[in-house]
């Protein structure tokens, strides 16, 4: 990766993740220490029943100046955790990166070098690229590609997985997107990109190794149907209520009065 002058923010959502917290941490300070771009990496625990955070904060005495390490007093959802992280970001750049390191953050670089080659806004790993290494079970290949067929449909956007959780964004794309969104929970990696593409902005994929460290993934029935669900609900509020655009029309409206009270 040719070497970056601005900071990187890395944000680590993290539950029940005792067994893999430390060693995600230390690898990503190592990647990013070996990048020798400034960083800052913020883990959230949410909410985690086991020793979750107080592994990863042990570690901040020895990266006093790079981890930052915040707990949800309860499990509120990944998409609501990563929205609480983004409170602490100082960074040019904000990268999304799983604490299970199913996804090596080595693999930064290769978004990094797509982003400056092709101009993007936006860089997602995507499992379903031709050039993906992803030892999957069948099962979950199938669900991810019926999923994107699903996306495909309803939405149009320029890319195949929008669930896979290593993502790179401009940091004020991020900032102005992340006021929108509303889902707790898996699919708030949809509705970010959903009103990314909505807003113009560039979306560019790049191929991943994924390696899971679990033999069985977290991804139940459950969360596939609340994924489902979550993913009809983006689209009504899309195409049926007008929300987002309607959080635009507020956002312009506030900022007009705030200009008139200043010019008095």
């Amino acid at each position: 990766m040719k070497t970056l002058k601005e900071k990187v923010s890395i944000i680590m959502p993290a539950f029940n993740e005792a067994g893999y917290i430390q060693e995600s941490i230390e690898e990503t300070a190592k990647t990013f220490n070996d990048f020798g771009c400034p960083w800052e990496l913020i883990v959230i625990d949410d909410g985690s029943s086991d020793n979750t955070y107080e592994l990863a904060a042990q570690l901040c005495e020895k990266y006093p100046q790079h981890l930052i390490v915040k707990k949800n007093p309860f499990n509120l959802g990944k998409g609501r955790a990563v929205k609480k992280a983004l409170h602490y970001i100082n960074g040019e750049y904000v990268v999304f990166l799983d604490a299970d390191m199913d996804l090596h953050p080595l693999q930064v670089q290769t978004l990094f070098d797509i982003m400056r080659l092709d101009n993007a806004d936006i860089v997602i790993g995507s499992k379903l690229h031709p050039n993906s290494v992803v030892n999957y079970p069948l099962e979950r290949k199938i669900v991810s590609f019926i999923y994107y067929l699903f996306v495909r449909v309803f939405f149009n956007l320029p890319c195949h997985d929008t669930q896979t959780g290593l993502k790179l964004f401009k940091s004020d794309v991020i900032k102005e997107i992340f006021p929108r969104i509303l889902v707790k929970q898996f699919a708030y990696d949809l509705e970010i990109l959903v009103n990314a593409h909505h807003l113009g902005y560039k979306i560019a994929e790049a191929p991943i190794v994924l390696q899971p460290k679990r033999k069985f993934g977290r991804i139940g029935l459950e969360a596939i149907s609340t994924t489902f669900r979550d993913t009809l609900a983006v689209f009504y509020r899309m195409y049926v209520l007008k929300y987002y655009d309607r959080i635009d029309y507020h956002r312009r409206k506030g900022m007009a009065k705030e200009f008139r009270r200043m010019r008095r």
